[in-house]
């Protein structure tokens, strides 16, 4: 063979090896001027776990299903110490006095005994007048019979300051209105006992107001955590609020 022929097929050969690289460097290219890939999808959140919280427990110690008296038109608690008379608010002092007596027993609320029987002698006539009056008021209420309704509503009354969980609270409230009353002559008598009964009030209120916010507490509690027990370890769910027990 000539060698011009030799050199022609090896040129071929070249040539054709050269253009098979320039095809695969132009199809790279063309792959590079393309649309980018989707980036990868983003991790999920670290899942959290947390440790149920104790449940919320009642003010004072009071039970978990005390029954509350409801709010009346004007926003105030109902209570046996509103909406009632003078000659009542009076009495109902009187009945505050003689629990708080017998009941606040601690060192410091010592003085409460001498100063009632005091508290007694000074305003014996205003507070047999008083006794008088109501049950004018409760007879012409409830007639010949109202002897009834009066006992039991002076139990509701006895029972309302009472209450165990609001117990120290009331001896002091108590104890302060008890030392404003030795400084009372017989004829301011009425007016102090009208304005004083709601400082004792204010107790049963503010324990009350606690005793709400401590159920709405619960009824939150309940739905963060569901059934869960306290001291449990839950999964909460990352933007629902809500919980799942945790694997295991």
């Amino acid at each position: 063979m000539p060698a011009s022929n030799g050199r022609s097929a090896i040129a071929r050969r070249a040539m054709r090896a050269l253009g098979g690289t320039a095809l695969v460097g132009a199809a790279a290219l063309a792959g590079c001027s393309g649309p980018h890939a989707p980036p990868p999808p983003a991790a999920p959140p670290p899942r959290k776990v947390v440790t149920v919280p104790p449940l919320p427990v009642p003010p004072n110690g009071a039970s978990a299903n005390l029954t509350v008296p409801p709010l009346d038109s004007s926003g105030l608690r109902q209570s046996v110490n509103r909406n009632i008379s003078d000659a009542q608010s009076i009495w109902n002092l009187r009945s505050a006095y003689n629990v708080a007596a017998l009941n606040c027993t601690s060192a410091r609320h010592a003085q409460l005994v001498p100063l009632y029987r005091a508290f007694l002698k000074t305003h014996a006539k205003a507070l047999a007048k008083a006794n008088r009056t109501i049950d004018q008021e409760f007879k012409a209420k409830y007639g010949a019979r109202f002897v009834g309704p009066r006992e039991q509503y002076m139990t509701s009354v006895y029972n309302h300051f009472a209450l165990p969980p609001t117990l120290a609270d009331f001896c002091d409230a108590t104890l302060a209105m008890a030392h404003d009353a030795a400084a009372v002559k017989p004829v301011e008598f009425e007016a102090f006992a009208v304005r004083s009964l709601p400082n004792i009030e204010v107790v049963f209120d503010a324990f009350y107001r606690r005793y709400d916010a401590y159920r709405s507490d619960v009824a939150a509690w309940h739905a963060q955590y569901g059934d869960a027990q306290p001291g449990a370890q839950i999964v909460v769910a990352s933007g629902a609020g809500k919980t799942e027990p945790t694997e295991g």
